[in-house]
């Protein structure tokens, strides 16, 4: 991989236009996420691709995305990050992940997380590290959660041609508080695609340094 001209300015330009970011906007995007939405089209015109459906008369979910259907399949969105031929989709996570303040979210969490680490996102939000693969970070939401226990996000990096991409997924081991409610659902779907919309944003920038 060839390095970039320049490790500092991106990232110092990331966390500026992350910290520029009005905190308002992000509060209301976690009070539209406080509830687990149903399936459903993003926002903006970016569908979501269609869930992996387990067996029929298989009606929970677990941390594995291969076994979720139904309502209990949340979202999938799609983020371009644009165009980086020397950056891979590997790359990405570990900045991600070795940088979480790049999270619009991060709260109390450290710098640095790991696979089985807990801590609280902005709001006092416990999520737990389920996963950390080559190219994706899951987690998933822990009791005292505004989502509620049981809710699994996987952000996924993809490259293709040169440009790189962040696919977030999620879904909830069981119905959820609002689950057949579809208000409830589409609030939801607003303010998740929102948020990491954000994410798509800061990482876009950062990964000129990864």
């Amino acid at each position: 991989m060839a390095p970039a001209p320049s490790r500092t300015a991106p990232v110092g330009a990331a966390r500026g236009s992350l910290r520029a970011a009005p905190s308002a906007v992000l509060a209301l995007t976690l009070l539209l996420t406080a509830a687990a939405p149903g399936a459903g089209a993003a926002p903006g015109g970016a569908a979501p691709a269609p869930a992996v459906r387990a067996p029929a008369g298989v009606a929970d979910c677990d941390a594995d995305p291969a076994s979720c259907h139904g309502p209990n399949w949340l979202y999938q969105y799609t983020y371009g990050l644009g165009f980086h031929p020397f950056t891979s989709p590997q790359a990405v996570r570990e900045q991600l992940t070795d940088n979480f303040w790049l999270f619009p979210v991060s709260g109390a969490c450290p710098r640095r997380i790991h696979e089985d680490a807990t801590c609280s996102l902005l709001g006092g939000n416990p999520v737990r590290v389920e996963a950390v693969g080559d190219d994706y970070l899951q987690i998933a939401t822990l009791e005292g959660h505004a989502l509620g226990a049981g809710q699994h996000i996987r952000f996924a990096f993809a490259g293709y041609l040169g440009t790189l991409h962040l696919v977030v997924s999620a879904w909830q081991n069981g119905p959820g508080s609002c689950t057949g409610q579809r208000l409830c659902g589409v609030l939801n779907r607003v303010g998740a695609w929102t948020l990491w919309r954000v994410l798509a944003a800061t990482l876009g920038l950062s990964a000129y340094a990864a």
